[in-house]
């Protein structure tokens, strides 16, 4: 890409980025208008995908003349992306299992559950806004936003300083640490890494949403400091705070920044099929367009039709030159002329000595010595 694409694209991710922050307040006035109690948490998080699913699709029609929305958004529905989706689901869970685990054995969790109908429809639309949410988050973070800055600065520095964004903009509202940032950082470059490999955000969209629903809603665990979900278990871990990350969950613990850096390998290894089917760009044809087809087609009738008999030429008939005769040579043989009639051979002649065979010579009779 020339200077000047690049400076367009750098342009447009700004543009983006705006275009987050206004959905982002937009979505919230909206959803507190309306009073719902419970049902605003969803509400938020489903007007805040609506803004950023329209909004980036109006910007990709008219800075990349896309009319896909799935195009501008990087939700690409094609074959398979239900189990790309488990496949990141399945990444995310592991990895909280290996940050949890420690905690539990070496200092232990405490677990209040609680079993009240309210409870569950509370986590059935929890469960709904954690969708919606993760999924506006990647479109935000992995999106259309982040292909405008991976075509302005590369694919490697694009995705470094979009997990720099990230990291800052998942900490900002609560007290963190050093491990928390830099698992927040390591977080965002796995999920760049899927997208970039699978041209599609189903992988880092199942990651992003198993790793909070597992901390949060199977475990009772906070996420980044919060407690914004899972009002049916809620767990208090005990422990040194580099082993449980304190008020930070485990992901302010020091398993959880070795666990979200494994996971820069291990999303690489398990994205090698879908990087293989997926991850290359497109080809754009170039110069001339040849209709192979037609082409072939025509040869081929020109071949199987019938041949038209080509025309006789016209020959032009020289009148023949008589031969020289050629001259008789001195030193070459004498030609024999044919004997007349008349003059015939006597009868009782016999031949010269020189013509009569060997065969005639009589045989040698001494011996050797």
């Amino acid at each position: 890409m020339t200077f000047l694409e690049r400076l367009r694209a750098l342009a447009w991710f700004l543009l983006a980025a705006a275009w987050f922050l206004f959905s982002d307040l937009a979505a919230t006035r909206a959803a507190s208008g309306f009073n719902a109690g419970d049902l605003e948490e969803p509400l938020y998080r489903i007007l805040l995908l609506f803004l950023l699913i329209v909004g980036y699709w109006a910007m990709s029609r008219l800075g990349q003349r896309r009319m896909d929305s799935g195009e501008a958004t990087a939700l690409i529905v094609r074959p398979g992306w239900g189990g790309e989706f488990a496949l990141g689901a399945a990444l995310g869970w592991a990895g909280v299992l290996a940050c949890v685990l420690p905690a539990a054995l070496i200092g232990g969790l405490v677990i209040t559950a609680f079993s009240n109908a309210h409870q569950y429809f509370v986590a059935v639309l929890d469960l709904i806004a954690l969708a919606a949410g993760t999924l506006a988050i990647e479109i935000a973070f992995r999106g259309y936003p982040f292909l405008r800055l991976v075509e302005a600065m590369g694919s490697g520095l694009g995705a470094f300083f979009m997990a720099v964004v990230y990291a800052i903009w998942r900490t900002h509202a609560a007290p963190t640490t050093t491990a928390s940032v830099l698992v927040s950082f390591f977080l965002g470059l796995v999920l760049a890494i899927a997208v970039l490999r699978t041209r599609a955000l189903w992988v880092s969209w199942g990651f992003h949403f198993a790793w909070i629903a597992t901390m949060s809603m199977l475990f009772g665990l906070p996420v980044s400091g919060s407690m914004s979900y899972s009002p049916l278990i809620v767990t208090n871990a005990k422990g040194p705070a580099w082993i449980t990350g304190g008020l930070q969950g485990p992901e302010g613990s020091a398993f959880a920044v070795l666990v979200s850096f494994l996971l820069l390998f291990w999303m690489v290894r398990v994205t090698g099929d879908l990087k293989h089917k997926y991850g290359f760009a497109e080809i754009v044809p170039g110069g001339i367009p040849v209709d192979l087809d037609a082409a072939s087609r025509a040869q081929h009738e020109a071949a199987m039709g019938e041949v038209a008999p080509p025309q006789p030429s016209l020959v032009q008939i020289l009148p023949v030159q008589p031969a020289a005769p050629a001259p008789e040579s001195q030193s070459g043989p004498a030609v024999l002329s044919e004997p007349s009639d008349d003059a015939a051979p006597p009868a009782d002649s016999e031949p010269a000595p020189e013509q009569k065979s060997l065969s005639e010579t009589p045989p040698s009779t001494s011996e050797p010595q």
